[in-house]
């Protein structure tokens, strides 16, 4: 089976609403794919998945199971009463993120995440323009010895973790790249730690070295309205889980 999240492209027609009161925020989540075990949804940015770096900040899970124990219209007519994530997404990123809707399916998917099976696939935009239109990084990460979240490469002590990068699209103007990502395990950060490693963090990746994307730095002779601040066209990381293929769990689908 394979589940597909475009960059940019919303599938409203499929979705269900969540909002944040604390923080007066509301997202439309796309379903990308459901059946009797699983459910995949479109991560939006700005609605975290779990464990995020700001405590904060909404957390998807949460709001989904509040959503759960006051029997929301999506959730009611779906007769759900679990759901648990199988795919974890690195803070800010956006795109196909994996719910069991039964433990049995939440065990059967960790054994799967466990082998080399699943096929992730990420579109990220970066900063530079590599010189191959293919390359790979293999480099061990381990966690940060003083920034408490972040990875590191460490030759020595580091976990293995290999990824395969394929030049999508060149940008000459802003000297910056769309690439194609293939984590061999998709440990938490790799891709991210990898791009810094090889010299082109991901845009908007501030805890990785990556700038913002300014339209002042795009567009020629452009001109600030007096008393106007320039905001970002693009402050986080510009980092999207578009693809997931794998077995599936119960059925055994390909």
């Amino acid at each position: 089976m394979m589940i597909t999240s475009k960059l940019g492209i919303k599938i409203f027609e499929r979705g269900h609403q969540t909002s944040s009161p604390a923080t007066r925020e509301f997202w439309e989540i796309s379903v990308l794919f459901e059946d009797g075990h699983l459910l995949a949804l479109d991560n939006p940015p700005g609605c975290r998945s779990p464990r995020p770096l700001r405590p904060q900040r909404p957390n998807l899970m949460t709001l989904l199971h509040t959503a759960i124990v006051g029997a929301k219209p999506w959730a009611r007519e779906r007769g759900l009463d679990y759901l648990m994530n199988a795919l974890r997404l690195d803070f800010e990123m956006s795109g196909v993120i994996l719910l069991a809707k039964n433990k049995p399916a939440l065990i059967a998917l960790a054994n799967l995440f466990g082998s080399e099976k699943p096929v992730k696939k990420f579109t990220a935009l970066v900063q530079g323009q590599p010189p191959e239109n293919q390359f790979a990084v293999d480099a061990k990460l381990a966690p940060h010895p003083i920034r408490i979240g972040l990875l590191h490469v460490d030759s020595k002590n580091g976990k293995k973790s290999k990824t395969q990068f394929e030049v999508l699209e060149t940008f000459p103007r802003s000297g910056h790249a769309l690439l194609k990502c293939e984590p061999n395990i998709g440990r938490p950060h790799q891709i991210r730690m990898h791009l810094r490693y090889a010299g082109f963090p991901v845009v908007g990746d501030e805890l990785y070295g990556g700038k913002p994307l300014w339209l002042s730095r795009l567009k020629p002779n452009y001109r600030l309205k007096p008393g106007h601040e320039e905001r970002p066209l693009l402050s986080r990381a510009t980092l999207h889980a578009e693809e997931l293929s794998l077995p599936h769990p119960v059925t055994g689908e390909v």
